[in-house]
């Protein structure tokens, strides 16, 4: 505690960075993070610049080449790996994608993913390929993802021969647990398969090393923890599994031999699955600067830290309320925070908290739970408020609870 207080002055600046964060109490950068004014700026200048001097000129082709390597950079830097292995996409779905679609598929391979755990946007590529290449889909249940050896029993009975692909999230949409990817690389690898891993809900909310977890593709999320636009992604790719995915579409590397610096071979790395057609300029500057704010003028170690602490204090007030079941397991838990308060619907919940106290934060509709996304950005002061109203609601049913003040509007004279 003493030690989040102490930081107030530094995360009230950063706070005035960061406009949304005053418009309510901003509890879902699961959905979308706060973006920060000097992203705004920069993408704004951007399309200043392009609607006063136009679009094609050929000194633009060569500046996207830029902006596109800074964005691949500043990703890099926060996931440990190395540039050439980040290819750019406009969302953690079209990653994803590349991932599925990638892979070889004959009738009678085999995928496994989790059953209740994944989002639809990994989802809907891997049913899709069930449907049209008839492979078999294995939809394992691995709980709410809060016992590790129950996750592993469970996935190493599923990861049989004739496995090509095992695609699972790192930190599940709707219960907020944390799986242990290290060891289900471990355990895809040894039986001849490919680990895709949905990383939307952890880079920029754990530390994420993607080379030491063993992940074969991690897909990345830019528009939520990294705060930077809507539209925005990116995919790594392992060097070892870089064969082993397939274009499946004509990227622009296709036909390009040389990159920025002329000598590397761009169709050799993860750019191979990138195209620049389609991708807004504005966008891929506003990433960059997003994921360069948050490593060079906030620090990603101490957001990561602070933010840690206070998803776990919110989650202990919430386990020791009565009447509140905390779905999210605290053993293994990240900033994502789900729970259930007796007697209330989840949206009923979520309207009291954003109507008395302007919350703003989801419902996940398949648990009918709410979910707090709890960031570096929030204060205590702020989730006491929140807390506060969780334990007020607890205690009474939608028709105890007491109505809601409000001010009488008089007519002018």
């Amino acid at each position: 505690m003493s030690t989040l207080s102490a930081e107030a002055d530094k995360v009230a600046a950063l706070r005035l960075a960061l406009p949304a964060t005053s418009a309510g109490i901003y509890l879902n950068a699961g959905t979308c993070g706060p973006l920060p004014v000097e992203t705004a700026a920069a993408m704004a200048e951007l399309a200043d610049w392009e609607l006063r001097l136009g679009r094609a000129s050929p000194d633009t082709y060569y500046d996207v080449l830029q902006r596109m390597e800074e964005a691949r950079a500043s990703i890099a830097a926060i996931i440990t790996a190395d540039t050439r292995d980040i290819a750019l996409t406009h969302a953690v779905s079209e990653a994803l994608n590349v991932a599925v679609w990638g892979i070889d598929w004959r009738p009678g391979d085999r995928a496994v993913t989790a059953r209740q755990f994944e989002h639809a946007g990994g989802l809907s590529a891997l049913y899709t390929v069930r449907d049209r290449l008839g492979i078999e889909l294995d939809l394992v249940d691995v709980g709410y993802g809060a016992d590790r050896d129950q996750v592993l029993a469970a996935l190493d009975v599923a990861i049989r021969p004739g496995t090509r692909l095992v695609s699972l999230s790192h930190v599940s949409h709707a219960t907020g647990a944390v799986l242990p990817i290290a060891e289900i690389a471990e355990l895809a690898h040894a039986r001849g398969a490919l680990l895709a891993v949905d990383g939307a809900q952890a880079v920029g909310a754990i530390p994420v090393d993607v080379v030491a977890l063993g992940a074969d593709l991690y897909a990345i999320a830019g528009q939520k923890w990294l705060l930077g636009p809507e539209g925005t992604g990116a995919l790594y790719v392992a060097q070892t599994a870089l064969e082993q995915i397939r274009m499946t579409y004509a990227s622009f590397w296709s036909f390009e031999q040389q990159d920025l610096a002329g000598s590397a071979r761009p169709w050799l790395t993860a750019r191979r699955f990138e195209g620049i057609s389609g991708i807004n300029h504005s966008l891929i500057v506003g990433l960059a600067r997003s994921c360069g704010w948050l490593s060079m003028f906030v620090g990603i170690a101490w957001a990561l830290e602070r933010g840690a602490a206070l998803a776990r204090l919110t989650a202990q007030r919430l386990a020791a309320t009565a009447g509140v079941t905390l779905i999210t397991p605290p053993g293994a838990m990240a900033s994502l925070i789900t729970f259930r308060v007796a007697g209330w619907s989840a949206q009923a919940i979520l309207d009291e908290l954003s109507a008395r106290v302007f919350v703003i934060a989801r419902v996940i509709e398949d648990l009918d739970a709410v979910r707090f996304s709890v960031g570096w950005f929030n204060t205590q002061e702020e989730l006491e408020r929140a807390l506060h109203l969780v334990a007020e609601l607890a205690a009474h049913t939608p028709a105890s609870m007491p109505p809601r003040r409000t001010l009488a509007v008089l007519d002018g004279p």
